[in-house]
């Protein structure tokens, strides 16, 4: 009798849907959720940078998006064409060892740059240490599992409006309940195309949503 473990096959999805599944992963992209985060407390709370012109707002949201997005997918880029790592698409725990590395240098540096700007408000540095942590949580996590770093990314997004909604008198629950929405999409379609498992789907959204408690907590 053969003892060959049975591995579970997950069913095809219809083409339409895998392609809306691709559509969310990369519109929801980790690197692109500091920015998103970014330009909600610039462009839509009343609070956050409450009496700063449109110039300033568009700079600062420039400078998270070159810090956040631009240099880590840039270096990740200059990886792949190096042959450092076979794919952009970061598929093996080894292949993400050196992008997670280098993202840790340039999101700390964002959290350090700006959180010295004393201008800057509490919840977006707050954010911005959170995401710092989440990419180190990442890297940890990487040794045991290939936790998923989209759902990382959106469990500090839904984490961040939770506690905004905690913390403000105004919409924010809202906010709260469109980011659980995204965070299921996001999560959902990682599951349909990529070879995530639900384990590691789930260990990543908790953990982005403890990184986002525990840099509320160290500030």
């Amino acid at each position: 009798m053969s003892t060959t473990p049975v591995t579970a096959v997950r069913p095809q999805q219809p083409a339409p849907i895998r392609v809306l599944a691709h559509l969310f992963s990369y519109i929801f992209h980790p690197l692109f959720i500091p920015a998103y985060v970014t330009a909600y407390l610039l462009f839509v709370d009343p609070y956050s940078f409450a009496g700063v012109n449109a110039k300033y707002k568009l700079f600062r949201l420039i400078s998270v998006f070159f810090n956040t997005a631009l240099i880590p997918g840039f270096a990740v880029f200059l990886m792949w064409r190096l042959k450092l790592i076979q794919s952009m698409q970061l598929r093996t725990q080894k292949e993400r060892i050196i992008p997670y590395a280098a993202a840790m240098i340039f999101y700390f540096w964002a959290w350090y740059v700006f959180h010295n700007q004393k201008d800057n408000p509490q919840a977006f540095t707050d954010f911005l240490l959170g995401s710092f942590l989440g990419v180190c949580a990442a890297w940890f996590l990487n040794i045991i599992n290939k936790v998923s770093m989209h759902a990382i990314g959106v469990g500090g997004l839904a984490t961040f409006f939770l506690l905004q909604a905690f913390n403000q008198q105004d919409v924010t629950g809202v906010y709260f309940s469109i980011a659980i929405l995204i965070a299921g999409i996001v999560c959902t379609a990682r599951l349909i195309v990529s070879d995530h498992s639900q384990k590691e789907i789930y260990l990543g959204f908790v953990a982005g949503g403890l990184c986002q408690l525990l840099a509320v907590w160290l500030q």
